[in-house]
């Protein structure tokens, strides 16, 4: 059973937007220890959330207490047939769960994602329906997954209720440990091929990265999860819609600074406790 974690809402407002540099357009940082959050943006807005997705397909397919050693081959159902991405895992691919959850995960594999759902007790149907009951039982009431992977704009969600998604995520070691590797060989059809962390902060110094995911659609822009150890404090922050990859990493260097120093988010932003509410993170 997760605690609930109380919160005090913050709004920040600008001073000018067309002078404000944040580059996402929906945002919300979140002291993890006392639910507080810091900074907001946009919070509350529905919005594609992408690959973000794939947090809740690993969360649920854990909750169903598979067997991570059982091997599940790609196919052709697990092609996006819907945008047709790219994947580095060829059809007839057979790797353990373990591995193609962690494909999902950290390389954000589509075709992972969709095998994982695909192979679910019951099927997709069951899986969509327990993704379901997921949101419900988190009080994410302003989300929507109806897929595995995010490519489809239908999959939407808040920042706020993400941060929740992120919340749960972190309760799962499996995929504290997946999402915080910066890369791993699999083997692969006979060969060990290197996958990377979508998340280029992953590993890099200065960062001490608790739980991670990204995404990018068209309708999404690009999207980043990061719970951050910072001063000893623990940290959530998600960042949705923006024009380009530079931009979050902009943005995430940015809430650094502002939790490093306890100051101002950007010169042209005014941190006002314009009013208090209390949500809660399941």
């Amino acid at each position: 059973m997760l605690k609930h974690l109380f919160v005090c809402l913050a709004i920040c407002s600008a001073a000018s937007a067309s002078a404000m540099s944040f580059g996402s357009q929906h945002a919300i940082v979140v002291n993890n220890e006392s639910g507080e959050i810091l900074f907001e943006e946009n919070a509350s807005s529905v919005v594609p959330i992408a690959s973000l997705t794939k947090l809740m397909t690993a969360m649920v397919v854990l909750d169903s207490k598979p067997d991570m050693e059982e091997k599940i081959s790609i196919q052709l159902a697990d092609v996006d047939m819907f945008k047709h991405s790219a994947s580095h895992v060829p059809l007839g691919t057979t790797l353990p769960r373990r591995e193609v959850l962690q494909l999902a995960l950290m390389s954000s594999d589509n075709r992972a994602a969709a095998s994982l759902a695909r192979t679910y007790p019951g099927g997709n149907p069951a899986f969509v329906k327990a993704v379901h009951e997921k949101i419900k039982s988190l009080g994410m009431i302003n989300t929507v997954i109806k897929e595995p992977t995010g490519l489809s704009p239908e999959n939407a969600s808040t920042a706020a209720d993400l941060a929740k998604m992120a919340f749960a995520a972190s309760r799962y070691p499996v995929i504290v440990n997946i999402t915080t590797d910066r890369s791993d060989l699999i083997n692969m059809q006979g060969r060990s091929v290197e996958f990377h962390n979508t998340n280029r902060l992953v590993g890099k110094r200065g960062w001490d990265i608790l739980l991670s995911k990204t995404g990018f659609t068209n309708e999404a822009g690009h999207c980043l999860i990061m719970r951050i150890k910072l001063a000893g404090k623990n940290t959530t922050l998600v960042l949705l819609n923006a024009k380009a990859s530079s931009s979050t990493f902009f943005d995430a260097l940015n809430i650094r600074r502002f939790l490093a120093k306890q100051t101002i988010l950007q010169p042209s932003i005014t941190s006002t406790l314009h009013k208090r509410h209390h949500f809660k993170l399941s």
